[in-house]
């Protein structure tokens, strides 16, 4: 065999055990390849990975008036707590009319209110529109003022109205010491609006104070005049009350002195207190009478610090705001609703479940503590 021949050979018989030692690459080997980088989880449908989006329930909130910072102050709480919560708001003021409150409510249902949050001007007036809402399946939460005459009313989120009356009972007790003066002592009443049921609770409460010492005659009431159908203030009107305040002076107080007022609304004491400095009270040896009020609201608490008004009672409604959403969120969530009393509030069709808050009494001695400490008044709003 030539040399060239038997080179030839060796690199052909080379070149097939490369081949066979290639093919017999045993299987262990193969898991060593490098790692590949997994996919992009973007390459994924998004649809797949996203839960769906439940559309936001609407709360219609319809408060009776924009004449009163307190309705203001409760309307922008409760748009703020709920939409904290993820509900849309739409907040309506009815200006004290009627037709116009139940022409927004009819509007809020159309617009496909889940629920609907009344402070109403008059409890009586609402009957059809809340079958209406009823038909719907709205929810309907009667707010601070009871809806009356109708079913379809849920619940009830207010504050202890007898209670607040309480109060004011109890403040013209303390203001004259009724419980040690000898007296007598001349006092005038006056209510809220007959079309407003916590305007009965109010007199009532105070009146649950007050009427033992009409009674033993160490409260006078000059002019007479007792009983909500006599001394009621319709719409709240502080003007009106100004008025009667007047002709009372005039009437019955030409050589006598009125000793207290019991007003059961801030707005209704700035008109009383504004006829009583007409006639002199609160100058010289003529001092103020006790008068009461409520709702801490900004210029009776000044009136306060001036040493007017004696009297005012402080109803915080963020709290009433935060447990009228705490009802909604639950009742929607079917949930245990949130409510204190089963008992006190027959609208004259049923008693409707409801949470009752706590008011606290302020004068000169707490203002400080109870509504700049809390935040509810600043200090600068009283310069």
């Amino acid at each position: 065999m030539s040399k060239k021949l038997f080179y030839n050979l060796l690199a052909v018989l080379m070149l097939a055990s490369l081949v066979l030692a290639a093919c017999g690459t045993p299987a262990a080997v193969a898991t060593e390849a490098p790692a590949v980088d997994a996919p992009a989880m973007t390459e994924a449908p998004v649809a797949a990975t996203e839960a769906p989006v439940m559309e936001a329930k609407m709360v219609g909130i319809s408060m009776p008036t924009k004449t009163s910072t307190r309705w203001i102050s409760d309307g922008e709480s409760m748009v703020k707590v709920f939409e904290d919560l993820g509900y849309e708001t739409d907040l309506q003021f009815a200006d004290d009319d009627i037709p116009n409150q139940l022409a927004q409510i009819e509007n809020m249902i159309t617009k496909g209110a889940d629920v609907l949050v009344i402070a109403s001007i008059d409890g009586t007036t609402l009957s059809d529109v809340l079958q209406q809402a009823h038909d719907a399946g709205i929810l309907v939460i009667a707010y601070d003022r009871l809806i009356s005459k109708t079913a379809n009313v849920d619940y009830y989120a207010t504050f202890d109205n007898f209670g607040v009356g309480v109060i004011m009972g109890t403040q013209i007790e303390t203001g004259l010491d009724l419980k040690n003066a000898a007296g007598p002592f001349n006092i005038e009443l006056f209510g809220g609006s007959p079309d407003d049921t916590n305007a009965f609770y109010f007199y009532d409460g105070a009146m649950s104070v007050l009427q033992p010492y009409i009674d033993s005659g160490k409260l006078i009431v000059q002019s007479g005049q007792t009983g909500m159908d006599k001394v009621g203030t319709l719409r709240w009107d502080g003007i009106e009350a100004q008025k009667r305040m007047d002709n009372l002076l005039a009437k019955y107080y030409a050589d006598k002195t009125v000793d207290a007022v019991l007003s059961p609304y801030d707005g209704l004491s700035i008109g009383i207190l504004s006829a009583l400095k007409a006639q002199g009270y609160g100058t010289g040896d003529q001092k103020m009478p006790v008068v009461t009020g409520q709702d801490a609201e900004v210029a009776s608490v000044k009136s306060i610090i001036a040493g007017e008004q004696s009297y005012t009672v402080f109803k915080d409604t963020r709290e009433l705001a935060k447990q009228t959403a705490a009802m909604v969120d639950a009742a929607l969530k079917g949930t245990e609703v949130p409510i204190n009393d089963t008992k006190t509030y027959d609208n004259g069709v049923k008693i409707v479940p409801s949470y009752l808050l706590i008011p606290f009494s302020v004068d000169i001695t707490n203002y400080e503590e109870l509504l700049i400490g809390s935040g509810y008044i600043t200090a600068d709003q009283l310069k």
